[in-house]
C-alpha cells in the first residue's frame, strides 16, 4: 500500500515528532469539544462543585482518556495515549479524587496488558495534579497557559527578588517532573512492558528529550487555555447580561413617574368638579399600580401588554368620556409574541397627551398587532392634531415617552427593529413598532 510505504519511510525521528504533533491536536480538539457542552462549561465555571457533577466528570474523561489508552494498545496509535496529561488535568480541575478516579481508569487497560506499572503512574499523576490544585491559587491556575516559556526568564528574576513561589513556574515544572520520571522508569524496564512512554530517538537524544518535555507541557496547558477562554467568555455574557438589565430598569423608571405625574394631575383637576370620577379614578390607577410593582418581568407576551393598556385607557376613559374612542386590531398569531414591558403605554399615552387632548371633540386611538415574515407589527394610530415636520423632527428626542421607548428598543434588539413614526397637521400620528419574533420568553428580571 501506498500509505504504508510512506509510512515506514519516515525515520524514527519524524514518527516521534508526527507522534506528539498529533498528540497535542487530539489533545486541543478533545478540549474544544468538551466546552461546547453546556453541563461542562457550568462545571468549568464554578470552584464549588455537587459531588454527582463531579464523579460525573471523572468518569467521563476517565472513559474517554481509557478510550485512548485502548486505542494505543490495540491500533498502534501512540499519539491517542494521554495518560500523564489526562489524569494531570483531572486533578488539577478537580481535585485529587477526580485526579485518582481518572488516573484509574486510564491505567486499567494497560495494567491488562502487561504494563504493570501503568496504574501507579497514572494515579500519581492525577494525585499529584489534585496536589498542586489544592495549594495553589485558583485563579492562577487557570492563568496557565502555552506561552508560558516567553516569561521564563522574566517569572525567575522576580521570584528569585521577591523570595515568593511563582505558581506558573511550578506548573510548568510539575508535568515536566512528572514525564522525565516517566522516561527514567520507562528506560528502566522496557518500553511496552512494565509502562508506556514515548522514546527519544538517537544520536539527538537529549534533544528529542527536551521536545518531548515541551510537547508535555503544551498538552496540558493548551486546554487549561481552551476552557479559559470559555469562563472568561461566559463572564463576559453575563456581566452583559447584568448591564442590560440594569440599563432597561433604569429605562423603565423613567416611564413610571412619567405616567404617574400625569394621571394624579388629571386627578387633581376633578377633586373640585367631579369627586365621584376623581374617587374613581383613584381606585383605578391603585389597581394599576399594584399590577406594575407585582411584575419586575422586562418582557411580558403582547396578551399581558394589551391587559396592561386596557386597564390603562380605563382610567383615561374615565376622564375624557365618550370623547375617547379606542378600537383595537389584535392577530390572534401575536398574542404570545414576547415584547417589552410597559412598551405600549407611552406611546398609547403620547397619542392621548398630544394628539387627542387638545383637540375639540376628543378622537380614535386605533391599536392594531399583527405578524409579517416572523416579526411583530404593532401600530398605534390616532387622529388628533398631528405633528408638523419640525415638530416630527424632534419628537423622538425632546419627549420621555416616545425618547424612552426608543432607547428600549435599541438597547435590546440592535439594528433589528424599527421605530417609524408619521404624522400629518390635523389628521393624527401613527406610530409603528416592528420587532424580531420572540415566541419563548426568557425573562430579565430586576
Amino acid at each position: 500500500m501506498p500509505g504504508e510505504t510512506a509510512l515506514t519511510s519516515l525515520s524514527t525521528d519524524q514518527v516521534l515528532l508526527t507522534t506528539l504533533l498529533v498528540k497535542l491536536a487530539v489533545m486541543a480538539a478533545s478540549a474544544t469539544i468538551l466546552v461546547r457542552f453546556r453541563r461542562f462549561r457550568q462545571f468549568l465555571i464554578f470552584e464549588q462543585r455537587p459531588t454527582p457533577d463531579r464523579l460525573t466528570f471523572a468518569l467521563t474523561l476517565g472513559a474517554l482518556l481509557a478510550a485512548g489508552v485502548v486505542a494505543r494498545l490495540l491500533l498502534h496509535y501512540d499519539a491517542a495515549d494521554l495518560t500523564l496529561e489526562g489524569a494531570f488535568i483531572a486533578g488539577l480541575i478537580d481535585g485529587p479524587y477526580a485526579g485518582v478516579i481518572v488516573g484509574a481508569m486510564v491505567g486499567l487497560p494497560a495494567f491488562f496488558a502487561g504494563e504493570y506499572g501503568a496504574p501507579f503512574f497514572a494515579v500519581g499523576c492525577g494525585f499529584t495534579g489534585g496536589g498542586l490544585r489544592e495549594l495553589c491559587p485558583k485563579e492562577v491556575l487557570w492563568q496557565f497557559s502555552p506561552f508560558v516559556f516567553t516569561q521564563i526568564h522574566k517569572r525567575v528574576w522576580r521570584m528569585i527578588k521577591s523570595v515568593r513561589v511563582d505558581w506558573q513556574l511550578v506548573l510548568l515544572l510539575v508535568p515536566i517532573g512528572l514525564e522525565l520520571i516517566r522516561q527514567g522508569i520507562g528506560s528502566r524496564v522496557g518500553n511496552h512492558h512494565r509502562l508506556f512512554y514515548l522514546a527519544p530517538g538517537s544520536p539527538w537524544s537529549l534533544f528529542w528529550l527536551a521536545v518531548i518535555l515541551l510537547a508535555t507541557v503544551l498538552t496540558v496547558a493548551t486546554p487549561i487555555k481552551i476552557w479559559n477562554n470559555a469562563r472568561i467568555e461566559h463572564r463576559l455574557q453575563e456581566q452583559e447580561k447584568l448591564l442590560l438589565a440594569a440599563k432597561l430598569e433604569a429605562l423603565a423608571n423613567q416611564i413610571n413617574p412619567h405616567f404617574l405625574f400625569n394621571t394624579l394631575t388629571s386627578i387633581s383637576s376633578l377633586i373640585r368638579t367631579q369627586p365621584e370620577t376623581a374617587r374613581m379614578l383613584i381606585t383605578k390607577l391603585s389597581g394599576l399600580l399594584r399590577r406594575l410593582l407585582r411584575s419586575t418581568d422586562h418582557f411580558v407576551t403582547l396578551r399581558e401588554e394589551i391587559d396592561a393598556i386596557d386597564e390603562y385607557l380605563h382610567i383615561e376613559s374615565v376622564r375624557f368620556g365618550p370623547q375617547l374612542r379606542i378600537e383595537k386590531h389584535i392577530h390572534p398569531d401575536t398574542l404570545d409574541v414576547i415584547v417589552p414591558s410597559l412598551i405600549l403605554q407611552p406611546l398609547v399615552e403620547n397619542s392621548i397627551k398630544h394628539g387627542l387632548s387638545p383637540k375639540v371633540g376628543g378622537g380614535k386611538i386605533t391599536i392594531t398587532a399583527s405578524m409579517h415574515r416572523g416579526r411583530a407589527l404593532i401600530e398605534v394610530v390616532d387622529d388628533g392634531l398631528g405633528m408638523n415636520d419640525e415638530q416630527l423632527e424632534h419628537a423622538l428626542g425632546d419627549g420621555i415617552g416616545l425618547s424612552n421607548v426608543n432607547e428600549r428598543l435599541r438597547t435590546i434588539y440592535g439594528s433589528h427593529y424599527a421605530l417609524r413614526l408619521q404624522s400629518l397637521p390635523g389628521q393624527g400620528t401613527s406610530i409603528t413598532i416592528e420587532i424580531p419574533e420572540m415566541a419563548v420568553p426568557e425573562r430579565v428580571t430586576a
